[in-house]
């Protein structure tokens, strides 16, 4: 998963819809946080931060599909959006790998 996830990355990184790329990496930083903090939470904190999170989630997954349909637009290649598919927990592992990805180059 991860060299697909890497291989997708590359694709939008290459884009240039920039404020639309850089709007979802942060939305995939801000997602991969929340979902960092209700994995480290109790069962009431879950609870309460549970819509937010799933919000955060659309945000995300609403970015990826108005990018993919910019870059088409500007002729671009925009398999990847197909190749991401459907799956939300996979989506959401994909803007972890994100978050990751970001950190690590920013050494």
């Amino acid at each position: 998963m991860v060299d697909q996830f890497s291989e997708i990355f590359e694709e939008i990184s290459d884009t240039t819809c920039i404020e639309l790329k850089n709007e979802l990496i942060n939305l995939a930083i801000r997602y991969s946080r929340i979902r960092v903090d209700w994995k480290l939470s109790d069962t009431r904190q879950r609870l309460e931060m549970e819509d937010s999170r799933s919000r955060c989630h659309d945000a995300f997954i609403d970015s990826c599909n108005i990018l993919s349909r910019n870059m088409e637009k500007s002729g671009e290649y925009t398999k990847w959006r197909e190749k991401l598919g459907n799956d939300r927990k996979v989506i959401g592992d994909f803007a972890c790998y994100i978050h990751y990805k970001i950190g690590i180059d920013a050494k």
